[in-house]
């Protein structure tokens, strides 16, 4: 799932219609997974086993909320973390509430800058990812572009596993 949100568009209704395509994610796996909420925080396990398409998310070190994507049928554990957009609408109301200028390169570069622009908190927790104010769409174009896979960033535990996707050369990628 992780892979395929790449291309998607990240649309957020709250504050006035902000947006961008998704242009790195990163896979969380079940408790067999030593980054993954389901082995270290036993109140987010419900969600992990939830149904997909449910937002879940988190404020990491109390500073930033992230979003991630439930992915799989209920039963089966797994959320993909939205890690960076390359901005499409809204710009100014992004730029705004990331007090940056709208040609910032790492306007939504990063799970906490994208969540901050796109006005995203932890009450969106629960959210239906496929109505409501805070939707995911399939590209309108085709997927024209290289993936690149390697280890998650940002986290000690099980860092090493190459659960990070990029689009390969994007500007708008994290670090």
């Amino acid at each position: 799932m992780a892979r395929e949100l790449l291309g998607c568009v990240l649309v957020s209704r709250r504050g006035g219609v902000t947006a961008g395509r998704i242009v790195e994610t990163e896979a969380y796996l079940g408790p067999e997974d030593g980054a993954s909420h389901a082995a270290f925080r036993p109140g987010s396990r419900s969600l992990f086993y939830g149904p997909g398409g449910i937002a879940y998310v988190f404020s990491a070190y109390g500073l930033h909320a992230c979003l991630n994507a439930i992915a799989g049928p209920t039963g089966e554990p797994g959320c993909v973390l939205i890690r960076a957009l390359q901005p499409l609408a809204g710009l100014a109301t992004m730029a705004r509430r990331r007090r940056v200028s709208v040609g910032e390169r790492r306007l939504t570069s990063g799970p906490g800058n994208l969540t901050r622009a796109l006005g995203v908190t932890v009450s969106d927790t629960g959210a239906d990812l496929t109505r409501g104010h805070l939707t995911i769409h399939p590209s309108r174009q085709p997927a024209e572009f290289d993936t690149a896979v390697g280890p998650r960033i940002g986290i000690t535990r099980s860092a090493e596993l190459p659960l990070r996707f990029r689009i390969l050369a994007n500007p708008f990628v994290s670090r």
